[in-house]
């Protein structure tokens, strides 16, 4: 059970992580202008697509390496991840962020760092924290 808190810390403990707020007010994540988590609250279309069971509470969009990885998350945990046909096609899921746990989440958002990361960023973040 996290909050924005928790992914405001997270995500900008990462090197060149920064957090931006849009004109609508909501939060992005990004490393050097390239998003990597965002808020993104459900939208008419999506709660038309979902039905009943569309969630409450806060959505967080993580991108993630590919359709591959998206499709293996969803699966993994249908109750905590999920998508809406607004991201068909993108490497992207929705996470019910009132549900996951820190652990989870950070590693969840540091792939999604890494993969959105210019790679000499990534490769110097893995080489401090995995010393060869």
């Amino acid at each position: 059970m996290c909050s924005w808190d928790d992914v405001s810390r997270i995500a900008t403990a990462l090197p060149d992580a920064d957090e931006q707020s849009g004109r609508d007010g909501l939060r992005s994540w990004k490393v050097r202008d390239k998003t990597f988590v965002w808020e993104r609250p459900l939208r008419k279309a999506d709660l038309a697509a979902l039905g009943d069971a569309a969630p409450d509470g806060p959505i967080l969009g993580v991108w993630v390496a590919d359709l591959g990885v998206k499709e293996a998350i969803l699966a993994d945990d249908p109750d905590l991840f999920f998508t809406t046909p607004h991201f068909d096609g993108y490497a992207a899921v929705l996470v019910r962020l009132d549900r996951i746990d820190e652990p989870e989440l950070t590693e969840l958002m540091v792939e999604a760092w890494l993969d959105r990361a210019p790679k000499k960023v990534a490769q110097a973040y893995l080489d401090e924290i995995e010393p060869r």
